[in-house]
């Protein structure tokens, strides 16, 4: 097809895709186009600020690496990872709500026992995390997968110093028979995302901060229910009314609970202050 112009353009593309053997493809496809298509012709697209389009896309793969995902991090701060989290993640009531996984996740995190410190070394107060795996019908749940990870008080995953044999501030264990977890690690802290990148330099354009409220991450899977990925949120934080990446639930906010030196819960005498925190989880029964 040739002589094509703005307004015949769209239907000149779409054509292209008419025998794309993938349905499902050709629907994302086409309703991509379109949209794309529309955003240029509703904001009057230049060629100077395509180009300048062109080149942030390229800075965010330039500096993506196994250590950063900055498309990531683009669409968390976009809103868009969260709007994928809650369309696929849609909980019966009473279950633990799903929120952001993010980009600091590893899989060969090592294992603990209930008890341990996974903290592991990572700067930050000392923290006793418990509570308990309960299915809908408030069944416990035992040996669920509980892998957890989280900033220290610098606000740094260990895989930001880029010590990859150190883990640290994360780690595996797995739920008790009556479905109960608890583990030490440090208090959670606010952090920014990362944003000496692109996506920072996007944030200032557009007038945000890269502030995240302090959590804890938690991904728990059981055989026979929904795999969950989630965090809890410190209460009290002053972000977590403009939480950059738009994760935070109310059902997902609990207190730190500070104590003074003394016993701790497992016993430990701390001789200097501490906090613990304590939530339990819901699990949804997979289809």
């Amino acid at each position: 097809m040739r002589n094509l112009d703005e307004n015949s353009i769209t239907d000149a593309v779409l054509a292209r895709h008419e025998h794309a053997p993938d349905e499902r493809l050709k629907a994302i496809v086409t309703s991509l186009v379109r949209h794309l298509h529309a955003f240029a012709r509703e904001v009057g697209l230049t060629e100077r600020e395509w180009e300048a389009g062109i080149r942030f896309l390229t800075d965010v793969g330039h500096i993506t690496d196994e250590r950063r995902q900055e498309f990531i991090l683009l669409s968390d701060t976009l809103g868009l990872s969260m709007l994928v989290t809650a369309m696929a993640h849609r909980k019966p009531d009473g279950c633990t709500e799903a929120t952001v996984f993010g980009p600091f996740f590893v899989g060969d995190a090592p294992d603990y026992r209930n008890g341990d410190d996974v903290a592991n070394g990572a700067c930050g107060e000392p923290c006793f995390v418990s509570g308990v795996v309960r299915g809908p019908d408030g069944e416990s749940v035992s040996s669920a997968r509980i892998e957890v990870w989280q900033a220290d008080a610098d606000g740094f995953y260990d895989v930001q110093y880029g010590h990859a044999d150190t883990h640290r501030a994360r780690g595996v264990l797995h739920s008790l028979p009556d479905g109960r977890y608890h583990f030490r690690s440090i208090v959670a802290e606010p952090y920014p995302i990362p944003h000496d990148g692109p996506v920072g330099r996007m944030l200032e354009a557009l007038g945000r901060h890269p502030w995240r409220p302090a959590h804890l991450h938690f991904m728990i899977t059981a055989p026979g229910y929904e795999r969950l990925v989630t965090h809890v949120f410190r209460e009290g934080d002053q972000y977590l009314d403009s939480d950059a990446v738009f994760g935070v639930r109310s059902s997902l906010v609990a207190p730190w609970v500070r104590h003074e030196c003394g016993t701790a819960p497992d016993g430990t005498v701390m001789a200097t202050p501490f906090s613990t925190l304590a939530f339990d989880f819901v699990l949804s029964r997979s289809s």
